[in-house]
């Protein structure tokens, strides 16, 4: 029986690659098994055949699948684990958490100015509609790790839209895709990723009193503690 789709508004690749990552690492296709086609896949999911083309070509660049024209797409067998060298999983995770600390740089450097602004333009009606945002990302802390990385970013985007700067909501409208695909490996993966909830809620008491140094300051409490875990995963001080 084909699956219901459980997607989310947001960019579906990342989507999608998280729902094929979880069917892999269950068990649900063994080392060397051949996948459904790319048509039964899509049908599946409810989306279309070139996103999940794409999600197969980023689980075979980590060495998940091995995608054989002609023949179809398999399963990888697992990586040797003595081997002496890093495998090609932990290279392809090494390559995207380079690419995310520079994206994280960025992204702390217009929430931050998001965050001043903001400051100085909410409402109150503004304030409870971040407040059902963050009471939505703490029921998901825990969980399904694609939603609750939904949930903060989409906590993020509304503080940024608050700025009223359309730049600075473009420029974070951009990074997203790569935040929420490098955000949710992070969050499944890493065990001692910091706690920031209280950083959030800091942001939000902060905008709600309308302080712009305590907004700033809880913006780059909460970036800077994440940038630190990826910092050190590519070696970076």
């Amino acid at each position: 029986m084909a699956r219901a789709p459980v997607l989310r508004h947001g960019p579906v690749v990342p989507q999608v690659e998280s729902l094929l990552r979880e069917r892999l690492r269950s068990g649900e296709w063994r080392p060397g098994q051949r996948l459904p086609n790319e048509v039964r896949l899509a049908a599946e999911l409810g989306v279309g055949r070139s996103s999940v083309r794409e999600a197969v070509r980023l689980l075979a660049r980590d060495g998940l699948l091995d995608v054989r024209h002609g023949a179809g797409t398999f399963v990888a067998d697992p990586p040797d684990e003595g081997a002496g060298v890093v495998g090609v999983i932990d290279v392809g995770r090494l390559v995207r958490r380079a690419r995310l600390l520079e994206v994280y740089e960025v992204r702390r450097a217009l929430e931050v100015e998001a965050a001043r602004l903001a400051a100085h333009r909410v409402r109150p009606e503004d304030v409870e509609r971040l407040r059902a945002g963050l009471r939505r990302r703490r029921e998901l802390d825990g969980g399904n790790a694609a939603a609750f990385v939904t949930a903060d970013l989409e906590f993020h985007r509304s503080v940024v839209e608050l700025s009223g700067n359309a730049l600075l909501l473009s420029l974070f409208t951009a990074v997203r895709p790569v935040l929420f695909e490098a955000l949710t490996d992070m969050v499944r993966h890493e065990e001692d990723l910091p706690d920031v909830a209280d950083a959030h809620t800091d942001l939000l008491a902060a905008l709600e009193r309308g302080d712009e140094a305590a907004a700033v300051a809880a913006t780059v409490d909460n970036l800077e503690s994440v940038l630190s875990v990826i910092r050190a995963a590519v070696g970076e001080r």
